[in-house]
């Protein structure tokens, strides 16, 4: 099929929904490890209560690619359906996770939620490669990467927003203050507010041949037999950027589970108050825990605050490769390993910081990493593999970016920084070196068609 050329405005709208997607990954990335803390977990369980997480992901993703990939609705398309869905439920699932009251519930939330989300999220990926012609498609993943920067910027400094219009960020022991219950509000809302404008501004092709895609949905028991022959198959270029997103989310994973616990700890000197090594029923002891509690929830608030700088840098980043791609093309290999690079001296930086204010500086290195994790991957994938099979080949890229947070969920970021020591800082070091080394993965990208493409030259 010869796709036309879209305007920045349509590929805007076909992203924008991208925008609530990434409010409710980052209210869970910036905020989750701070809930899973105040309920009581110690930092070595945090980890493995994010295992639901990927676990999902993995789980059903490959099923919304294929089922969306066999999917067409006169009226709804093919991947909008999918994104309504998976918004409903996640923006139900965002305002009740806060006012979890045990640990095991708060952890069973984060699976719906995870859930939720990747019934939304896996479509977006496909759309992109569904509705431009190859020559816009660095363009278009840049774009997505772009809301999606927005996103992480403003849902990141939501608490901190809030508090300071006057939410309080104190609360009674294993209570989340009302900063973070009106944060994960507002989010729910925005969720599904930008998720409705993508499907109703939005068209999508219908297959090209609707006979013989009727007679593919009639036959029968072929998801596990198409899921095996896809895995099979997959190119070679697939197979060399799965190391690069292996090295890739391991780190971001281990930002987003270790960051709280290792920031206030280590920068901001506030580390979370262990009720049991305080005398409750000894009123001045009651009120130095109180006193320490709200400390650990302000200074949670500062650390997404500044998380949410990676998400300004990134969309910074996108801003720059935005007006760049729209006339020019790029080298997607040099830009992937020198962006991720720089994250990861972003990461290891933290370690050696005097004060918080330079985590400012961390934190933009990092998003120029999560700008490109976020665009480059799938716009070298894009151009390697069957058009037809898009939804599930995006399905199953997936595993290369779960695998890899499964690992450090179950263990790995508990052994590998326990090499180092038992501060918690130490998995940002961690996280540092997984970035380099994805980085450094890049030279193994040797197909031309992936690393760049020609401005005209279109499927």
């Amino acid at each position: 099929m010869n796709k036309r050329k879209l305007s920045f405005l349509e590929i805007w709208n076909m992203s924008f929904g991208f925008l609530g997607i990434q409010f409710g990954m980052a209210l869970t990335g910036g905020f989750m490890s701070r809930i899973f803390q105040t309920l009581g977990a110690n930092i070595d369980e945090i980890p493995i209560l994010w295992v639901a997480a990927p676990l999902t992901g993995l789980i059903v993703q490959p099923i919304i690619g294929y089922m969306s990939d066999r999917t067409w609705s006169p009226r709804w398309g093919r991947r909008r359906p999918y994104f309504l869905i998976g918004a409903i439920l996640s923006s139900i699932t965002l305002i009740f996770i806060p006012h979890s009251p045990t640990l095991w519930i708060a952890a069973g939330f984060l699976w719906i939620l995870d859930a939720s989300i990747n019934i939304s999220m896996e479509p977006f990926r496909a759309l992109v490669a569904d509705k431009l012609p190859s020559s816009q498609r660095s363009y278009g993943f840049v774009v997505q990467t772009l809301i999606i920067g927005i996103g992480t910027w403003v849902a990141s400094s939501l608490p901190w927003m809030v508090s300071k219009l006057g939410a309080s960020d104190a609360a009674p022991s294993g209570v989340l203050p009302a900063s973070v219950k009106v944060a994960f509000a507002v989010g729910a809302v925005i969720f599904l507010i930008s998720i409705l404008y993508t499907v109703f501004t939005t068209k999508e092709y219908p297959p090209e041949d609707m006979e013989a895609f009727n007679e593919e949905k009639k036959q029968k028991n072929r998801f596990v037999r198409d899921i095996i022959e896809n895995v099979s198959n997959m190119p070679l270029t697939m197979k060399k950027l799965g190391v690069i997103q292996f090295f890739s989310w391991f780190a971001f994973f281990t930002m987003w589970t270790m960051s709280n616990p290792a920031l206030t700890e280590h920068v901001f000197k506030t580390p979370v108050p262990i009720e049991k090594n305080y005398d409750m029923s000894n009123p001045e002891m009651a009120k130095e825990f109180d006193v320490a509690n709200t400390a650990f929830q302000e200074s949670s608030n500062q650390v997404g605050k500044y998380m949410g700088i990676y998400g300004l840098s990134s969309m910074v980043f996108a801003l720059l490769l935005v007006l760049y791609t729209s006339k020019r093309r790029i080298n997607r290999k040099y830009v992937h390993m020198f962006s991720l690079i720089a994250g990861g001296i972003g990461f290891i930086s933290m370690y050696f910081i005097p004060s918080p204010s330079y985590l400012v500086l961390s934190f933009i290195l990092i998003g120029f990493s999560w700008g490109s994790v976020l665009s480059m991957p799938y716009a070298m994938l894009s151009s390697s593999v069957d058009p037809k099979r898009m939804g599930v080949i995006m399905g199953i890229f997936n595993m290369f970016i779960v695998i890899p947070q499964i690992i450090a969920a179950v263990g790995g970021i508990n052994f590998i920084s326990s090499l180092l020591g038992e501060e918690a800082i130490y998995a940002m070091i961690i996280a540092g070196g997984s970035l380099i080394l994805a980085g450094l993965s890049n030279f193994l990208i040797t197909n031309p068609k992936a690393i760049s493409y020609q401005i005209n030259e279109d499927i």
